[in-house]
């Protein structure tokens, strides 16, 4: 991992490919060594038809490295590919320089951005799993057994074995507190449950503006940069939108080819992507690749069990678009229209919000209640209720009492209108055909 007191460290950065290469493939690899505050020192790409086992790239290639290594005086070495631990010894063997392959990278940048306790527990389980495989690189040199001759009476383990055991220790003791805080997450969960507020999460490739989104619906301070990973730790609002409210939780974002390490560390933060009611999709509309990239989190999202729940596609950052202008298009023409209505927008100007809060309402099934009601003298605290829901257009007071032109969501008059107090407003509820 990459040492915190530096910053701006000069990396060569290596591209493996198996043929034709992606541009948007390089470009992401540079923007997360960029995020992990490496400088660029030179890029160099390779064509692997057959991975060398022992160093990944060929001989000739390793030379070029090298030389490029060398010219530019680069102290560390990026490879966008999984490396064996082998692997990664011996390049390091070869070229001088630590070495460091995608899974690494990932894991350094999330080490950097998060900052709840939840979230570092969680990535320090995916960094101590990362490295378990990699210890024996660091005890070539202890590899002699205690114990059993004059001199050498001790444990009876090598340091190499002492290291895993204390590493496996570690892991089971952060696995067990992850337990603890996904119960309590569990509980909040229910309680949300309970409060019948419908659960909507933002889920998407990184950088594509969810924290953005987040903090213009929810009016929060959520941290949003123009960076990869930004976000890590998961932020739940209550957010209103017309109609009534619902339950708005920020979620990190994804990457292609997203190491299983993390997928697995970071289950409760995905389950709030897991147990929405619905996903708000959202999508750098000014990328060109923004197809490659929904099918990416497609894929993402059915590996952590949330590939069936409804989504409405969130096509943000319109204002890098010359000409665009926010625009609702509740049909798709493909085999499952539903899932697929796009909102257009721009959550940094402010554009296109009340388009999306509006689909939102609409999805989620939200009307609204209008209608006049007079409420007798008896009926204070109804009266009070009302006024703070904000849901009285209008009032007078009569001899009769108040009469009132409201307007409030419906789940809202139901609750009322099945207290104790609440009689005066069922009139105002349609009821239900009934069945015969």
């Amino acid at each position: 991992m990459f040492d915190r007191s530096k910053r701006g460290e000069h990396a060569l950065l290596i591209q493996p490919h198996a043929g034709k290469l992606e541009e948007d493939v390089l470009e992401e690899f540079v923007d997360l060594a960029r995020s992990a505050g490496a400088s660029i020192a030179a890029t160099i790409t390779a064509r692997i038809d057959r991975p060398n086992p022992s160093i990944l790239i060929g001989s000739g290639k390793l030379e070029e490295v090298r030389a490029a290594a060398d010219a530019t005086e680069a102290d560390l070495i990026l490879v966008n590919h999984a490396l064996s631990p082998v692997q990664e010894r011996n390049l390091e063997r070869a070229l001088g320089r630590r070495v460091i392959d995608r899974t690494g990278l990932i894991l350094d940048i999330f080490a950097q951005r998060a900052h709840s306790h939840e979230g570092k527990l969680q990535v320090e389980l995916a960094q101590l799993r990362h490295i378990a495989t990699r210890l024996v690189r660091g005890w070539t040199h202890l590899e002699r057994q205690r114990g059993g001759s004059i001199g050498l009476r001790g444990p009876g383990e090598t340091q190499l074995e002492t290291d895993r055991r204390l590493l496996q220790k570690r892991v089971d003791q952060l696995q067990k507190r992850l337990e603890k805080v996904e119960v309590q997450r569990t509980q909040m969960r229910r309680a949300r449950v309970r409060s019948e507020m419908p659960r909507v999460a933002l889920v998407g490739y990184t950088n594509a503006g969810k924290s953005t989104l987040f903090n213009a619906l929810a009016g929060a301070q959520a941290y949003a940069a123009d960076q990869l990973f930004a976000t890590l730790d998961p932020t739940v609002r209550r957010v209103g939108i017309p109609g009534g409210n619902v339950v708005l939780a920020d979620t990190v974002g994804f990457v292609r080819d997203l190491p299983h390490e993390l997928v697995a560390a970071f289950r409760s933060t995905l389950s709030e992507a897991r147990e929405a009611d619905l996903l708000l999709h959202v999508v750098d509309a000014a990328d060109p690749h923004r197809q490659e990239r929904i099918a990416q989190v497609d894929e993402v999202l059915a590996e952590v069990g949330a590939g069936e729940l409804p989504q409405l596609l969130v096509y943000n950052k319109i204002d890098r678009i010359d000409g665009a202008q926010p625009r609702h298009d509740a049909q798709d023409g493909i085999a499952d229209p539903a899932r697929r209505e796009r909102v257009w927008l721009s959550a940094r100007d402010g554009i296109g919000l009340d388009l999306l809060t509006a689909a939102l309402g609409a999805r989620l099934g939200f009307t609204r209640i209008r209608g006049q009601v007079v409420l007798p003298p008896s009926a204070g605290r109804l009266h009070a209720r009302l006024h703070a829901l904000g849901g009285i257009v209008d009032e007078q007071y009569t001899d009769e009492g108040w009469v009132l032109e409201i307007d409030l969501p419906r789940s809202e008059a139901e609750k009322l209108a099945g207290s104790a107090d609440g009689g005066p407003l069922r009139p105002l509820i349609p009821q239900p055909e009934p069945e015969w």
